[in-house]
């Protein structure tokens, strides 16, 4: 554990679901959520980040709140922290901003109030606050990762050796998850939940394959979430048919969306991007590769770091 009092701690920004894999998978991207902490007499969160320009400045801050829980469950009272938080990861557009910033909260804590946990802890306690373990569990193992989330235990296994990358369509619009949850049906009848898990069985087989035309065909047939959620983006059926007539083997809602994650062979992303940003100027198109370090916490000196006094 390092032992002085400045630290930087970076955590990627994830996608969920993939298609049928619906709160179970998820797929860490090179976007990330950057932290700049130092010990100081009282809590303080500053950012250059349009989006986080407004939210608390004091202990009330997301991340802060997530830390002093963190440090309350081990028994530990959190000292306060000046925080400088910059972030790449949009808000509310399914890309795991609310996963990344729970993730740095208990990574704070963790580091700061030197609580010595380990990955599993900070994976179940994650998941307990997200409710799933596919984004938070992305964000912190870096990959492609498959967990179950049961009876307040998770199990997980992530794999790093993926040759494909992502472009991801984003718009300006946000879509909150508790909106597009509530469009979900209650229950599905036993014959959907067999072929709607065992497609996403297939697509996990597919990937891990490399077969590419089956991943994408999974992607396509979930009937966990898509059929819903699709209908809340207008321009969901242009941007998969543009995607794969140039390329992407497959197209699916990232998280609960609005954005929407179109998958390549690896060295045809930046190609794609180009043809798809032309095609929907008013969206903002990114090509992002697999992260696969997950979060990381680094021990810096005062000099390295940016915030003010």
């Amino acid at each position: 554990m390092p032992l002085n009092n400045r630290w930087v701690i970076k955590v990627p920004a994830s996608s969920a679901n993939l298609g049928p894999g619906f709160d179970s998978i998820g797929i860490a991207l090179d976007l990330y959520l950057t932290l700049e902490v130092e010990r100081s007499d009282r809590w303080e969160f500053h950012s250059t980040s349009a989006e986080l320009k407004d939210l608390p400045a004091d202990e009330q801050h997301f991340i802060a709140q997530v830390a002093l829980k963190t440090a309350e469950k081990y028994g530990k009272v959190l000292s306060p922290c000046k925080v400088l938080v910059e972030s790449e990861i949009p808000l509310g557009r399914g890309l795991g901003s609310s996963a990344s910033a729970i993730l740095a909260g208990i990574e704070l804590a963790d580091i700061a109030g030197r609580l010595g946990l380990t990955r599993k802890d900070k994976l179940e306690f994650a998941t307990e606050l997200e409710g799933h373990p596919d984004n938070v569990g992305a964000s912190l193992y870096g990959g492609l990762v498959i967990g179950c989330y049961q009876e307040n235990e998770v199990d997980m296994l992530s794999f790093h050796d993926l040759p494909f990358e992502a472009v991801v369509a984003i718009p300006k619009e946000v879509l909150l998850t508790k909106d597009s949850r509530g469009v979900l049906p209650i229950s599905l009848s036993q014959s959907d939940a067999i072929q709607a898990s065992s497609t996403a069985n297939l697509l996990v087989a597919a990937l891990l394959s490399g077969n590419w035309k089956l991943a994408g065909k999974m992607m396509e047939r979930d009937r966990f979430h898509q059929p819903y959620r699709k209908p809340l983006i207008p321009f969901y059926s242009e941007i998969e048919n543009a995607a794969k007539e140039s390329g992407a083997f497959g197209v699916a809602l990232s998280g609960a969306g609005p954005s929407i994650i179109c998958f390549t062979e690896k060295g045809q992303g930046h190609k794609l991007t180009q043809t798809l940003q032309n095609s929907f100027p008013e969206l903002t198109m990114k090509c992002l590769k697999i992260d696969c370090s997950g979060s990381q916490v680094f021990e810096v000196e005062e000099d390295q770091l940016c915030i003010k006094k």
